[in-house]
């Protein structure tokens, strides 16, 4: 019985850190969204739709925020460092594949150009990792 239990108790701890990465991301997507709002930018989310629509922008954003935050959860379970240091630099990754290289192509333009727009998308992902990882180390306590 003792070797069930504790055969079941790292399965429950993954799935605990896959379901809190959920909520932290949409937690952290939720604020950097209210920031892209703000700036106008959440319809260039909905543009890798075809859509100009910032509904559509809000759902795709919340979504990609949602499987982002999972993954920020897998990695966190297995990566034991400061929550602060792991979700700046969990958001600086999220940039350079998001705004620097896959964004830009499917806008038909070329990756690892910088703009303006690009510098405060960084911001923008330091502040999703950053708050990303605060929720998580909240939930997971």
């Amino acid at each position: 019985m003792a070797t069930t239990l504790s055969a079941t108790a790292p399965a429950q701890k993954a799935r605990s850190s896959v379901s809190n990465g959920i909520v932290a991301g949409l937690g952290g997507g939720l604020i950097f969204g209210i920031l892209m709002q703000m700036m106008g930018m959440i319809s260039m989310i909905a543009m890798m739709m075809g859509s100009k629509s910032d509904l559509v922008g809000w759902l795709i954003h919340l979504m990609i925020s949602a499987v982002f935050g999972l993954i920020y959860g897998v990695l966190a379970y297995r990566i034991s460092s400061s929550w602060v240091v792991s979700g700046l630099v969990y958001g600086a990754i999220l940039w350079v594949f998001g705004p620097l290289f896959i964004m830009p192509i499917m806008g038909g333009m070329a990756p690892f150009t910088f703009t303006g727009t690009t510098w405060m998308a960084l911001m923008g992902h330091l502040v999703y990792g950053f708050l990303t990882a605060w929720f998580f180390q909240r939930l997971t306590k």
